[in-house]
């Protein structure tokens, strides 16, 4: 049958499986609009206030979901408004298909517009783009693109289609969804191998990212680690991948990660990483960091071996296949002494920081928040110390449940991170932990939220200050507070009656009860302002380029 470009978009995204896309209309996709309105019955439309938070939005849902997220936007600047989106999947391996419209192939290269060259700025930030010149070549790019966001490392694809492209005419027919494409696979000799590594080993830590979670081997890495008998820490990235109060969990490691997690990594001999690539906050010296230990790293990017940190074995795949390879060998437990040294450091007071009692603290609010959630809820964030507050002490129990911006660290990114998430998961109830700071670069999706009757709690922990960058001025910079004071009158309980949702000040710890149980029982959006000290600080911190020896855990 004959459809047009427009419409062939449209019932590719059904056959690949897509029930919801995110975007803004505009000129250059009004084809692509027109036929969505048409199928609306079959696929749903989230329009956003912004293309930034689409493109967080789509995010979050590809998070929260393991599904592909879409976004679509018009060209020029609507399609330059994804590029920060576009750059956090990137850095965080979320599977996302951008489309952007384009002007007509004979005005592309005049500066005709809102013409961009919307290829050219995404190619870093991008697995693949495509400008579609061919009608005839449209399904099976779309298709392609599908493939190669969840293949391998999984990531972001740009498809730019002009406006042309979209009226034309050409001969379409379904074919079934694209699959992964086939993966490296490490062979039996680099099996046995790492089997040695772990056998030689009187002192091994498993540190755990995001990959993890990507694959879905939550399951495996917990049959790995009690088989090991080995202590489990994570990055930020892969928080969710292992139940908060299993014994063998120690919690995050890195700059701000716990103090038990950071000390057992550096007294370890051997390091089995798996799913995450060694980011500069997780490591800090790096030399120092792989000194006097071996490092077994297992990811499914063979660029990541050896990038960061020196891997004595390295086995490249699919993590979730790796470990059930790994668990079909006979693994030598750790030894009782190691255990019970892992056991001391956790019970150790520098492992169990708290902030001060009997006032409002993030601590405080953030498990108070802990004790409402339900089982299936999802915890979004922004970037700032509200995001290490919510690493620290909310105590995750499933996958996925922690949408997070870890690579970019992308302030603003929780509002439509928040919305696509929670729209992914069956509206489930949803929280996002943010800042004065962060929230006001994206709190126009509070709109969005309103006008689609999310279950939200928008938790703001207002500090009157640019928190995490005050911190480091005051640790680094002898307490020079340049332009991070914001002295800001945004009454945010009155912004959010103003975008049409319910708003809550929390201002005492004694109010908290109350507040929260007001919040909790709202069906739809609420925001809670929660008024905390401007020099409340994220601890324990591990300076950059420094040492567990280094480690700061008082403020």
């Amino acid at each position: 049958m004959k459809l047009t470009g427009a419409q062939i978009l449209v019932e590719t995204l059904i056959e690949q499986g897509v029930d919801t896309v995110f975007g803004y209309p505009g000129g250059s996709v009004l084809h692509i609009y027109d036929e969505l309105y048409k199928s609306c019955g079959r696929i749903r439309h989230i329009i956003t206030c912004h293309e930034q938070g689409a493109a967080h939005a789509a995010d979050g849902y590809a998070r929260a979901t393991g599904k592909t997220g879409v976004v679509i936007a018009t060209s020029g600047p609507g399609a330059t408004n994804l590029v920060t989106g576009i750059a956090t999947a990137y850095l965080d391996s979320t599977p996302m298909v951008a489309f952007t419209g384009n002007v007509a192939r004979a005005l592309i290269g005049k500066d005709s517009f809102q013409e961009v060259d919307i290829c050219g700025i995404t190619m870093p930030i991008t697995k693949h783009n495509y400008i579609v010149k061919d009608i005839g070549r449209l399904a099976d790019i779309i298709r392609e693109a599908f493939e190669i966001a969840n293949s391998g490392r999984p990531g972001p694809v740009l498809i730019d289609i002009p406006k042309d492209i979209q009226a034309a005419e050409t001969d379409f027919e379904h074919k079934p969804p694209a699959e992964k494409a086939p993966g490296r696979k490490p062979s039996d000799k680099s099996i046995a191998n790492a089997v040695e590594l772990i056998a030689r080993s009187k002192k091994p830590f498993i540190y755990a990212g995001g990959g993890v979670v990507n694959s879905g081997a939550s399951k495996e890495l917990v049959e790995f680690a009690e088989a090991l008998g080995a202590p489990v820490g994570t990055s930020m990235m892969g928080l969710t991948a292992m139940e908060y109060d299993h014994p063998l969990f120690l919690g995050m490691t890195g700059m701000h990660g716990r103090y038990a997690a950071s000390k057992v990594m550096s007294l370890s001999d051997l390091i089995i990483a798996v799913g995450t690539r060694f980011s500069d906050r997780a490591t800090g010296n790096k030399t120092e960091f792989s000194r006097d230990r071996k490092i077994l790293h297992i990811d499914i990017d063979p660029a990541e071996i050896g990038k960061n940190i020196p891997a004595y074995v390295s086995l490249v795949g699919d993590v979730k296949e790796i470990l059930g390879r790994l668990l079909a060998e006979k693994i030598k437990p750790s030894s009782k002494a190691w255990r019970n040294e892992v056991a001391e450091l956790k019970n150790a007071p520098d492992n169990h920081l708290g902030m001060a009692e009997g006032k409002l603290t993030p601590e405080a609010f953030i498990k108070a928040v802990k004790a409402r959630m339900p089982y299936e809820g999802i915890v979004a964030t922004d970037v700032g110390q509200h995001q290490l507050w919510t690493a620290q002490y909310y105590h995750f129990r499933r996958p996925r449940s922690l949408i997070t911006s870890g690579g970019l660290g992308t302030m603003g990114f929780g509002m439509g991170s928040a919305i696509g998430a929670c729209i992914g998961s069956g509206d489930v109830k949803t929280v996002l932990f943010t800042s004065d700071g962060s929230f006001h670069m994206n709190m126009n999706e509070m709109a969005t939220a309103a006008s689609y009757r999310l279950p939200l709690v928008i938790a703001v922990l207002n500090n009157n200050a640019l928190g995490m960058v005050r911190q480091w001025q005051t640790i680094f910079y002898e307490c020079r507070y340049s332009n991070t004071t914001l002295n800001r009158k945004t009454d945010f309980v009155a912004a959010a009656k103003a975008f049409g949702i319910e708003g809550l000040l929390c201002d005492s710890l004694e109010k908290m009860p109350e507040v929260l149980d007001a919040a909790f029982a709202c069906e739809g959006p609420v925001l809670v302002e929660v008024k905390i000290d401007s020099d409340e600080k994220v601890l324990p911190m591990i300076p950059p380029g420094g040492t567990i020896h280094d480690i700061i855990l008082k403020g």
